[in-house]
C-alpha cells in the first residue's frame, strides 16, 4: 500500500467550528498512526464567505493543539500551491475540466439565471432544482460562438440518468444511490473558479490524498466524485465519513450554542489538551475504557475502523469533568500561571494568592469557576444562621455561638496564624473542651467564609486572610448570632 496522505481542507471563513477540528484531528490521527503525512490546503474558492484573518485562526489553531502539518502553504511538499485561488490561478481547475468535456463527461452551460429558476419544483415542502441537460446538446459551432461573444457560463459534470452509482465508506460501508438522483453539479462557476465539490477531486488526487476524512454531510455528494474519480481514471480514495455532532437537545450544533468553535472554548476557560482529547471522543471509542489520552496517546491507539455512525452528542458535563481531570494532573506552577488572572479579578488584598490556587486546583472545572470559589476572601457574603446548623457536626446556631465565643480569646492570644499553628492551637481547645473537631471546625469556617462550602477548611482560610481579618469576622458572626437568635 501507498503512503497514508490525509488532509485537512478548512475554507478560510471564522472561527475554527469543533466539527472542522474533529475532521483536522482524526485526519491526523489516521496519517500519523500509520507514519504517514498529514498536509494543510486552504480552500478559498468561495471568494463571498472569505473572511479577513481567518487563515491565522486555521494556523493558529493548528498549532496550539499540536496538529503539525507536513505540508501546506508554508510547507512545500513539491505538490503545491495549497492555497486554491493560487491554483484556480494557474488555470488547473479549468484544464481538467476541459478534459472532462473532452471525454464527454461534463459540458458547457450558458442558461442564465431566469431559465434557472423555471426548473426549480418543489417536492416533500423543499425547492430543489434538478439541471434538464438542456446545453448538453449545444453543437461545437453552437458553443464556439458562445464563448466568443463571452456569453457567461458554467461547466456541469455529465451524469447519467439511469442506473445506479454505488461508493464505499469506511465507516457507513457500501452506499448505493439512483443516478436519477445526481444532478449534473457545476464544476467550473460562472466566475471562473471551482466549486468545492470539483477541486476537492482533483486536488486530492493530484496531492496523493490516499484516505479523505470529512463529516457525513458531504455522503449524498459522493456518488459524483466517484463519477469524476472514474471519468478521469484515477484510483478512488478511501472514504472516513464522520458522524454528526449534536447538542444535548440531539440539535446540529450551531454557533448559537456558544461552544461550537474550539477558541469559544478556549474563552470558556478549557484547556487545549482536553478540547482534543474530548473531540477524539466525539465519535470514535477505543477498545476499553480509558477516557484521558494525550495527544501522542491517540496517535498509537487510534484506530478509525472504530469509529460510530450514530450521531455524536456534545456532552457539556463531560468536558466539564474531563478539563477537570487535566487541571488536577496540572504541574502546579503551570497552573498558578493561568489560574492568576481569574484570581485577581476577584481578589484585591494583599493575600498569597498561590496558597488560594492551590486550594481550588482540585475543585474547579474550568479557570472561570474560580471566583465563585473564592469571593468570600474579600469580603464575606451575606448568609443566613441556619448555615451553623449540620447534622453530622452536631452543631446548631446556639452552640456555633458559644463556641465562638469561647474561642475568640484564644485565637486572639495566638501569634502565629499559619495553617499548622491555628490547627494546633484549635486541636487543643477542643481537647481541652471535650469537643469534636467539627463541633468546633465548622462554626469557625462558616464565620470566616459565610458559605456553606469553601476551597479549604477553616485554617486554611485563616492563614490567607490573618490574624486581624480572621478575627474581625469572627467577631461580627458573634454580633450576627446574637442578634438574629
Amino acid at each position: 500500500m501507498s503512503k497514508v496522505r490525509t488532509r485537512f481542507a478548512p475554507s478560510p471563513t471564522g472561527r475554527m467550528h469543533v466539527g472542522n477540528l474533529r475532521t483536522a484531528l482524526y485526519a491526523y490521527l489516521i496519517a500519523k498512526h500509520e507514519g504517514g503525512d498529514f498536509i494543510l490546503r486552504i480552500e478559498d474558492t468561495d471568494q463571498e464567505r472569505y473572511v479577513e484573518g481567518a487563515v491565522d485562526i486555521i494556523y493558529r489553531t493548528l498549532k496550539s493543539t499540536g496538529l503539525i502539518h507536513d505540508e501546506g502553504p508554508d510547507k512545500d511538499g513539491g505538490v503545491g500551491p495549497y492555497v486554491q485561488s493560487e491554483r484556480q490561478a494557474q488555470g488547473i481547475y479549468l484544464k481538467y475540466a476541459k478534459e472532462l468535456i473532452d471525454k464527454g463527461e461534463a459540458y458547457y452551460c450558458f442558461c442564465d439565471q431566469e431559465r434557472l429558476d423555471s426548473l426549480k419544483q418543489t417536492v416533500a415542502g423543499k425547492e430543489i432544482s434538478i439541471y434538464d441537460k438542456h446545453c448538453l446538446s449545444l453543437s461545437k459551432e453552437e458553443i464556439e460562438a458562445n464563448l466568443a461573444a463571452g456569453k457567461p457560463y458554467v461547466i456541469r459534470q455529465n451524469n447519467p440518468r439511469t442506473g445506479t452509482t454505488t461508493f464505499e465508506d469506511e465507516i457507513y460501508g457500501d452506499i448505493t444511490v439512483d443516478n436519477a438522483e445526481l444532478d449534473d453539479m457545476i464544476l467550473i462557476k460562472s466566475d471562473g473558479y471551482p466549486t468545492y465539490n470539483f477541486a476537492n477531486v482533483v486536488d486530492d488526487h493530484l496531492m496523493g490524498i490516499t484516505h479523505v476524512v470529512r463529516g457525513n454531510e458531504y455522503l449524498s455528494s459522493s456518488p459524483k466524485y466517484n463519477r469524476l474519480y472514474e471519468a478521469f481514471g484515477w484510483e478512488v480514495p478511501i472514504y472516513v465519513h464522520c458522524p454528526l455532532i449534536t447538542n444535548e437537545e440531539h440539535q446540529k450544533l450551531s454557533k448559537r450554542s456558544g461552544h461550537s468553535s474550539y477558541e469559544d472554548l478556549l474563552d470558556q476557560g478549557f484547556l487545549t489538551e482536553a478540547i482534543i482529547n474530548f473531540v477524539a471522543l466525539l465519535g470514535w471509542s477505543p477498545v476499553d475504557n480509558q477516557e484521558i489520552f494525550s495527544l501522542e496517546e491517540l496517535v498509537k491507539v487510534f484506530d478509525y475502523h472504530h469509529m460510530s455512525k450514530s450521531p455524536a452528542v456534545f456532552d457539556t458535563v463531560k468536558l466539564r469533568w474531563m478539563n477537570g481531570e487535566y487541571l488536577k494532573a496540572m504541574d502546579f506552577d503551570k497552573f498558578y500561571e493561568m489560574a492568576e488572572p481569574y484570581i485577581r479579578q476577584v481578589i484585591t488584598k494583599d493575600y498569597d494568592l498561590k496558597k488560594i490556587a492551590a486550594m481550588v486546583k482540585t475543585r474547579i472545572e474550568v479557570f472561570p469557576d474560580i471566583a465563585d470559589h473564592i469571593d468570600f476572601f474579600e469580603a464575606v457574603p451575606e448568609y443566613d444562621i441556619s448555615m451553623y446548623a449540620h447534622k453530622k457536626m452536631k452543631t446548631s446556631p446556639e452552640s456555633s455561638l458559644t463556641v465562638l465565643q469561647e474561642i475568640l480569646p484564644v485565637l486572639e492570644a495566638l501569634d502565629d496564624y499559619s495553617n499548622d499553628a491555628i490547627y494546633a492551637c484549635i486541636r487543643d481547645f477542643v481537647a481541652e473542651k471535650g469537643y469534636k473537631n467539627g463541633y468546633v471546625l465548622w462554626p469557625i469556617r462558616t464565620a470566616v467564609s459565610g458559605k456553606q462550602m469553601t476551597p479549604g477548611g477553616a485554617t486554611e482560610i485563616m492563614e490567607v486572610i490573618g490574624k486581624e481579618e480572621s478575627l474581625a469576622r469572627i467577631r461580627v458572626a458573634i454580633e450576627k448570632l446574637q442578634r438574629e437568635i
